[in-house]
């Protein structure tokens, strides 16, 4: 079975869009990927790079009228958001395919997602909970379900719900919570009683990220990283990690969110992902010497008092490091 991906990023984004194309040479059998290139130079650098079973979609094919007309009304992050559900409503409409999953583009596979769609059987929608360990819990804000990966078969169910979806993103989606609604995240919080067919992800491999890795312990054994749910001892496979809130400065530091990470974590997941990611912008600065496609920022978001940076370092959710120092320890 061909497994059907979509991502959308810019060229702020390119590395981690690569990296992930990479995790899923490297551990799908059989899949295709529809890359939307939000900008003119990431679609130029991908199509130059031939990768291997992925389309390239360029803003002009993709976008229509109703995106256009509310495109100026929303951000660079919350157009992203609102064009979510229509990059998947797009492929299942010009592409003979059976189904298509949404996938963030700063995700990383390390095993196969196999057994994810295996739980999907017969149903035609596939949810990922966020599943917050509960000092993080924003579930209230941000929504039960994260839209980092989230699955349409191209049938009467899986478009009814795409197509509602599509509709409430366009007509509100936004950076703030108003009125039950967070950008595109919060509309999906009321599907399983809403929509017939749709399925929650039950496996902990997938979905793995920040908010959610203190209830785990991980360990690497040979190729695979396998983890255990510390409160029940039940083991599984790492599938796919999602480096939410990964920020680059042009300062050479690096931020990694503000919640604990445990060495190992840090060790397993975090500094081998730099490190590819350092790797995929090399490979790029030698054809676009000059072009930062790590997306790096000015180092405004740190601390700005002495007070908050104690705070954070009591705490244990300082997670600022210098690059070089980070990826040498």
């Amino acid at each position: 079975m061909t497994y059907n991906f979509c991502t959308l990023f810019d060229s702020n984004y390119l590395t981690r869009g690569i990296a992930l194309h990479r995790s899923m040479v490297k551990h799908i059998a059989d899949f295709k990927l529809f890359i939307f290139a939000f900008d003119d130079r990431s679609y130029k650098i991908l199509s130059e790079m031939n990768l291997q079973n992925t389309v390239i979609i360029s803003l002009k094919e993709f976008e229509d009228p109703e995106l256009l007309r509310i495109k100026p009304t929303r951000s660079i992050a919350e157009y992203c958001w609102t064009s979510t559900s229509s990059t998947v409503l797009y492929v299942l409409d010009n592409f003979e395919v059976d189904n298509c999953t949404y996938i963030d583009a700063d995700i990383c596979f390390y095993s196969s997602p196999e057994p994810i769609f295996r739980e999907l059987g017969e149903k035609s929608i596939l949810l990922t909970e966020h599943r917050y360990s509960p000092q993080y819990n924003k579930e209230l804000k941000s929504g039960k379900y994260c839209v980092q990966f989230v699955t349409f078969k191209n049938d009467d169910r899986g478009r009814t719900a795409l197509k509602w979806w599509r509709e409430r993103c366009i007509e509100w989606c936004y950076d703030r919570y108003e009125d039950g609604k967070f950008g595109d995240q919060l509309y999906l919080d009321d599907w399983t009683e809403m929509f017939e067919g749709v399925h929650v992800m039950q496996n902990h491999g997938g979905g793995l990220a920040a908010w959610n890795v203190q209830q785990y312990q991980f360990e690497k054994k040979g190729d695979k990283i396998v983890g255990t749910q510390i409160s029940t001892n039940e083991k599984f496979d790492a599938i796919f990690y999602h480096y939410h809130y990964l920020r680059f400065f042009k300062d050479g530091k690096i931020e990694l969110g503000r919640r604990i990470l445990s060495d190992d974590v840090l060790n397993i997941f975090y500094k081998p992902y730099i490190h590819n990611l350092n790797q995929i912008k090399k490979e790029i600065s030698v054809a676009y010497p000059g072009f930062d496609p790590h997306g790096a920022r000015e180092n405004k978001f740190l601390p700005k008092t002495p007070l908050i940076y104690v705070f954070r370092k009591l705490t244990g959710v300082y997670n600022v490091f210098e690059e070089k120092t980070f990826l040498r320890s």
